[in-house]
């Protein structure tokens, strides 16, 4: 599997269902708070390989946008995601520390929009990339999902 691929299968893993009270969200950072903690949980998921809670961070109606793989939905993220998990190839990805904007999106949720680093082992070395994302984070009662994901610079 290449790195192209590996990296597409990392970003269609992710990000994330909680229950973040409605309230909370008075303030923008409290909602920022909320979306970081979103982040973490979702990609502690993923980086402890584990598909089955990590795909439950985002919507069944789930949009994925990639710049170079093409769009693909919530079954494909299933897929990917157990492939990805069950290969030997550590994989782990980091929030890129200061890169994370989170705007309110009234009625609906937020969107977030960061970077992230992705690394894994390639014959006998690391291999790491950066990439942009943005998350469209939908609020439904006091859980929060991941609908639209766009996933871009690679």
């Amino acid at each position: 599997m290449t790195l192209r691929h590996v990296l597409f299968l990392a970003h269609a893993l992710l990000p994330l269902i909680s229950a973040v009270p409605a309230e909370a969200q008075d303030t923008e950072g409290d909602l920022r708070r909320t979306v970081a903690e979103l982040d973490d949980s979702a990609f502690s998921a993923f980086n402890e390989r584990d598909p089955e809670r990590f795909v439950t961070f985002f919507s069944e109606d789930l949009e994925f946008y990639h710049d170079t793989e093409g769009v693909s939905g919530y079954p494909g993220l299933v897929e990917s995601s157990r492939r990805l998990f069950g290969q030997e190839s550590p994989l782990r990805r980091e929030l890129v520390e200061g890169s994370m904007e989170v705007h309110a999106v009234p009625g609906y949720g937020a969107i977030q929009i960061a970077r992230h680093e992705f690394c894994h082992w390639e014959d006998g070395a690391q291999d790491c990339g950066v990439f942009g994302f943005t998350h469209l984070w939908r609020l439904q009662g006091d859980h929060w999902q991941i609908t639209r994901v766009f996933s871009y610079g690679h």
